[in-house]
């Protein structure tokens, strides 16, 4: 298993390794397989919930290689640092070293973040999916039994944001979570249980608090400014929301 360090410190831009596998990825949506190697810990995020997978770059002795992706492996669970096509690849055992590509994960946590606060400003709705991006992110909401307002909503997102609300994470067992799945809420994403205990995200004081295991700012006011730039219709109910960041 490899141990997952932005779980700890999602501020993590450097950080040493070693080799434990050397492999590549199972083809998808038409493309070739490409280089992989698992490492025994990591500072890259794998691309879930919503949030794609960092890239960076892997040093070791005598060679250098892009990360272009990061992925868990549908079949095996291996994390999965995707290499560019040609690469020179490490030997398993070899000690490398990370470095992430801070500028797009920060982007990528502070549309994270914002996406968790879109649902603090409408309490009691469930999201029904979510992307992100560096240039923008969206969340789909089935508003049928609410009155929306675009602009009231921008107003009450941007006022969270202002709050300099603090942005921690805490565990709760399996059972804790079962017995109050109105932390819950998405209806895309189901919580990560099974393994005894289940990370949730916690926003200020009573302003959010749902399971997620994505990376995200320290402060809501890292975030900035948000413009809720499109809202478009994705059937008989759900809307989606695209926000980007001003």
């Amino acid at each position: 298993m490899t141990g997952l360090l932005f779980r700890d410190d999602a501020y993590l831009r450097s950080a040493n390794a070693r080799v434990v596998a050397v492999t590549q990825t199972a083809p998808r949506d038409g493309s070739a397989a490409k280089p992989a190697v698992v490492l025994d810990q990591t500072i890259c995020y794998y691309e879930s919930g919503g949030q794609p997978g960092d890239s960076g770059e892997l040093a070791w002795s005598g060679g250098l290689a892009s990360i272009v992706d990061t992925r868990r492996d549908r079949d095996s669970g291996a994390i999965l640092h995707v290499l560019a096509d040609g690469a020179a690849l490490p030997a398993v055992g070899d000690n490398v070293t990370l470095t992430l590509d801070w500028a797009r994960r920060h982007l990528h946590m502070r549309y994270h973040t914002a996406l968790h606060l879109i649902c603090a400003a409408l309490p009691g709705i469930l999201a029904t999916g979510n992307a992100i991006d560096t240039t923008k992110a969206r969340i789909d909401f089935d508003l049928s039994a609410v009155a929306f307002d675009r602009d009231a909503t921008e107003a009450r997102l941007n006022a969270l944001i202002a709050g300099n609300h603090e942005v921690t994470t805490q565990w709760i067992t399996d059972e804790q979570m079962a017995a109050q799945p109105e932390l819950v809420r998405t209806m895309s994403v189901a919580p990560p249980t099974g393994a005894g205990r289940v990370r949730l995200l916690k926003i200020g004081d009573g302003v959010d608090l749902q399971p997620c295991g994505g990376t995200h700012v320290r402060n809501t006011r890292e975030i900035g400014p948000v413009k809720i730039v499109k809202v478009e219709n994705k059937g008989k109910q759900n809307r989606r929301l695209v926000i980007q960041l001003s």
